[in-house]
């Protein structure tokens, strides 16, 4: 009679083995094969503070839409997104910083719509602000207020059209002539010229502020913060300007002011 064999556990470890490698292998193909974010919808890149001045090769929309003085030796810089919801949240703060510093500053708007499913209207939205500035440049700020204002009505209706036309009629614009500025080409190339120079700084999400081209976190968009660095660049541009004061030759010692008599 044989005895039964003793079943080797060799083929075990094998199987164990391949059954791990095949594990590490999946995971490794999973990760890499996984798509990597580049657009955060509503927060600002709160990571990439910038050390030196930010810079692009395009100018953007020209003229820009700017509120301030064109001299100003602070430029205040954003780029914003009609469907973002970080970007309403800080619209106030940004229109009371400009009602603080005035002419002091340069505050200028940049059209950024993000190319994502969940902002299927924010490049039609930011046409339709451009519109309201062709007829008059400060009703681009009111259909801005509006457009902001009243974001989660006209974004959830799907006869927002209509209501940006209603938000036109209420701060005083033709309505059919900005219904024509929205159909027209000129409205669509300042808001490309915009999203080129935003893609040239590489900006991949909104609200992006920059101060004399250094970027702002998102949490540092409050009125204390923004103050101190504004203030900071206020003071810098005030140290590095020239004096003012003219060299006068002086006068000699035994000059008069009394014109020489004839003796």
């Amino acid at each position: 009679m044989k005895e039964p064999q003793k079943s080797s556990g060799i083929p075990l470890i094998i199987i164990g083995t391949v059954l791990v490698a095949a594990f590490i292998a999946a995971y490794w193909f999973y990760n890499s094969a996984k798509p990597k974010p580049v657009t955060n919808t509503n927060a600002g890149n709160t990571t990439n503070t910038a050390k030196t001045p930010v810079t692009s090769t395009s100018l953007g929309a020209t003229p820009p839409n700017m509120l301030g003085s064109p001299t100003a030796a602070v430029t205040v810089e954003e780029f914003a997104d009609f469907q973002c919801g970080a970007c309403a949240q800080v619209h106030p703060t940004l229109k009371e910083l400009q009602g603080i510093y005035g002419s002091r500053i340069r505050f200028i708007f940049r059209n950024f719509p993000l190319g994502i499913p969940q902002h299927d209207k924010a490049y039609d939205a930011a046409v339709a602000v451009e519109a309201a500035g062709m007829q008059d440049r400060n009703k681009f700020w009111a259909m801005q207020d509006q457009l902001f204002a009243n974001q989660q009505s006209w974004t959830a209706n799907p006869n927002y059209r209509d209501m940006w036309a209603d938000y036109a009629q209420k701060i005083g614009l033709d309505v059919e002539r900005f219904k024509s500025d929205m159909a027209g080409k000129d409205t669509k190339a300042r808001v490309d010229a915009d999203l080129q120079r935003g893609r040239g700084m590489s900006i991949n999400s909104t609200p992006s502020l920059f101060v004399n081209g250094k970027s702002i976190p998102l949490e540092s968009i409050k009125i204390e913060s923004l103050r101190q660095m504004i203030d900071a660049e206020i003071q810098n541009a005030i140290k590095t300007q020239p004096s003012n004061t003219a060299s006068v030759p002086a006068k000699p010692a035994n000059a008069s002011n009394t014109a020489p008599t004839n003796k």
